[in-house]
């Protein structure tokens, strides 16, 4: 019954220590079980015990081995590699060093009666697996203390260890530890404490169940992968979805995840022909003319064109050189200056009138002002002049010879002048005509007579090329 006692008492401790700190690392816990060995020889005591490591492997004379479930650990991972692990453990003490024969010199095991072991120990220890960069062997020293019973008598140790976790994977791993523990009585000894056992490591929460933990995961509540901190990457392109403009389907860096089917550099979302390579100005549509019109929409794909006449050339009907779009006679050749339409010159015919109705304009004797009857003459003109837009002019004023030279020429001046005026005024414009006055240079009769005076003072007009 008390053996029994002490154990619980052991695996109370044991439990206490388990909740001594909080956790900050994927897997903080770890529990180890399996079997010890005590062996009280190698300590650097006299008979029955021995110098310091003597025959440190000599199972069969000094270890104490008790073949059964008889060491069970808690660790806790504190950081930076530290971990405190609490140690419960029993044995049976049968073998405590060893007697040297005085006479013969042979050496025999010093067998005691079982006597019962019980330890309660607490360390903290170092990981060293980062500094030989290994990620299955983990060597570990530790230092601690606790307390030992052997059997009725009890005393506290100073206790040094050197250990290796061998692991199997991340959570299982096979546990290999020496202990050296120096005992404050002398009721106890100082001796070495051997084990080896299974280790499972645990407590890490991995809420999405993609192999990363919590704590070291970006998305925890979404499954993903260890590249990505444990953010998903729906489309494997390589790209996490945060970071994906195009989550769903897989697609290029450059285009923040998203695809590029025909590589014309407009990602497949924004491009209006996504499997024909084309052109960013047209949302990745071709253009085979160049015309600045998509194919698509191009009715002459394949010859340029305007895209206000659907890519395709504005025709030019009666080849005159205007595009029927600017030519006001799109079937009948032109000119640029008749807006495509040909030019109409008056004939011989309408010359010879609109001069008949030119002589018979009235001036006021020695004067530019017309009488009142050559208003109707003046707008028959203006009507003539108005059939042909695109023709030019030149109104001519002459005179007869009586009277000073000089005074005729500058009357012929402002006569020709009167008409252009008056014809200008009429809606005729201005640039189509032009004014002249000869005087009385050239007669068209004998200014001897009357008859022939009054022919002289006249009006022409004349087409001009």
């Amino acid at each position: 019954m008390k053996n029994l006692s002490r154990l619980f008492f052991v695996a109370v401790l044991v439990a206490s220590f388990s909740a001594s700190n909080a956790q900050d690392k994927n897997n903080p816990w770890a529990i180890s079980i399996g079997a010890n060995a005590v062996d009280y020889y190698p300590v650097g005591e006299d008979t029955p015990q021995g110098d310091y490591f003597d025959e440190y492997f000599n199972v069969d004379d000094h270890w104490n081995i008790l073949p059964s479930l008889s060491t069970i650990s808690v660790s806790r991972y504190l950081s930076d590699g530290f971990t405190f692990t609490a140690t419960g453990s029993l044995n049976k003490i049968e073998k405590f060093g060893s007697n040297v024969d005085a006479t013969t010199g042979a050496e025999t095991t010093n067998s005691v009666d079982d006597l019962s072991y019980y330890g309660l120990d607490g360390r903290v220890s170092y990981s060293l697996m980062e500094v030989i960069n290994s990620k299955v062997i983990e060597p570990y020293v530790g230092v601690g203390g606790g307390y030992t019973w052997l059997d009725d008598s009890g005393a506290g140790t100073l206790n040094g260890t050197l250990g290796f976790n061998i692991w199997a994977g991340e959570q299982v791993g096979l546990n290999l530890q020496s202990t050296y523990k120096h005992a404050f009585e002398n009721s106890t000894r100082k001796h070495f404490q051997h084990s080896v056992g299974i280790t499972f490591k645990f407590g890490g929460t991995d809420t999405d169940g993609d192999g990363i933990y919590d704590q070291d995961d970006a998305c925890p509540e979404e499954a993903g992968l260890e590249i990505f901190n444990g953010c998903p990457d729906s489309d494997n392109d390589g790209i996490q979805d945060s970071k994906d403009d195009c989550p769903n389907t897989a697609g290029l860096a450059e285009f923040n995840g998203c695809p590029d089917t025909d590589g014309d550099g407009v990602v497949d979302k924004d491009d209006n022909c996504p499997t024909v390579a084309g052109l960013k100005t047209l949302a990745g549509c071709p253009d085979a003319d160049g015309d600045g019109v998509a194919d698509g929409d191009d009715k002459c794909p394949g010859e340029a064109g305007p895209a206000a006449n659907n890519g395709c050339p504005w025709p030019d009907t009666d080849g005159d050189g205007i595009l029927d779009k600017d030519d006001k006679c799109p079937s009948e050749a032109g000119t640029a200056a008749n807006n495509g339409c040909p030019e109409v010159k008056p004939t011989e015919e309408v010359m010879k009138t609109l001069n008949e109705y030119a002589r018979t304009i009235l001036f006021q004797s020695g004067k530019a002002s017309f009488q009142k009857s050559t208003d109707q003459v003046l707008q028959a003109m203006t009507a003539i002049l108005k059939e042909y837009p695109n023709a030019d002019f030149s109104i001519e004023g002459h005179t007869d010879s009586q009277g000073p030279a000089s005074s005729n020429q500058a009357l012929s001046e402002r006569r020709a002048n009167a008409v252009r005026d008056y014809l200008i005024s009429n809606g005729i414009a201005a640039e189509r005509l032009t004014s002249t006055g000869f005087g009385e240079s050239n007669p068209i009769a004998n200014n001897k007579t009357a008859a022939g005076r009054k022919e002289n003072r006249r009006v022409e007009v004349k087409l001009k090329n």
